[in-house]
């Protein structure tokens, strides 16, 4: 193999690694930002459920069969 072929192919592969290494920070914040979303979900999801315990403890039992339906 000649020097110039060598030379080419180390620089295709620094090329790669690059492109690598450029797609694999992306895809840190990606994940970075998810966990993130996870995180603000789960606790919106748990306010929501206090707020459904509370309102539940406090709210009389009804009888669905009493209530009008969404229609009139």
């Amino acid at each position: 193999m000649s020097s110039d072929t060598m030379e080419l192919r180390l620089a295709e592969i620094e090329i790669k690694l690059c492109f690598s290494e450029d797609l694999l920070e992306e895809l840190n914040r990606i994940v970075y930002r998810q966990q993130q979303q996870i995180e603000q979900l789960q606790n919106e999801l748990q306010m929501l459920r206090g707020q459904l315990q509370s309102d539940d403890s406090q709210a009389a039992p009804r009888d669905l069969r009493e209530e009008l339906p969404p229609h009139y």
